[in-house]
């Protein structure tokens, strides 16, 4: 199958070194949505440098009955990088705003979710990110015929409880490629 007929929503995208592109520099982006208009996903291991989630709240005046609910907030993507995103678990829903996606996550872009969160009645699992990375029709499936990226499953211990940090070595485990045998140099047979 090639990269023009797969069907990547849902999957991780993981980036390959060399990709030229340092915004993207060992991503890994959880790819929301795909189809033959482009691509939309949220990078999960770039936590944003001295943002924390009660910073969000109180630039957007909204209190918070639980202090301790603090979730980190990570940089999703180089579009719209002053909107928020949700990546979250799918027991939580906003009517009319959650877009359900597979394998039991959906993904939420509305102030009701960080108001939700902020009372402790959002999600169970989240990853609030700023911006996203978009492609357009055709782009992505170049990237990845290109060796831009590689593909991996998705699965909660990984979107979720697998530090930033490690994120990107995991996903290339997952794979069953070791980091330090990469290349950044591309080539075809």
């Amino acid at each position: 199958m090639n990269a023009d007929e797969m069907e990547l929503a849902g999957q991780l995208l993981v980036a390959m070194p060399g990709m030229g592109d340092p915004r993207f520099e060992r991503s890994v982006i959880f790819l929301c949505a795909h189809s033959e208009d482009g691509a939309m996903g949220l990078i999960i291991n770039k936590p944003a440098p001295d943002l924390r989630f009660s910073d969000l709240l109180d630039q957007l005046d909204i209190q918070t009955d639980t202090p301790d609910t603090d979730y980190e907030v990570y940089f999703g993507g180089p579009v719209e990088h002053g909107r928020g995103f949700v990546l979250h678990s799918d027991e939580y829903s906003v009517k009319g705003s959650t877009m359900v996606l597979k394998d039991g996550y959906g993904m939420t872009a509305t102030v009701e979710i960080l108001r939700d969160m902020a009372r402790g009645k959002g999600p169970e699992r989240a990853i609030m990110t700023l911006g996203y990375a978009g492609w357009g029709p055709g782009q992505l499936e170049e990237e990845i015929q290109s060796n831009g990226w590689l593909i991996c499953p998705a699965d909660v211990k990984l979107v979720y409880r697998t530090r930033p940090g490690l994120k990107w070595d995991v996903a290339l485990g997952r794979i069953g490629i070791d980091p330090r045998l990469l290349s950044a140099e591309g080539g075809r047979a």
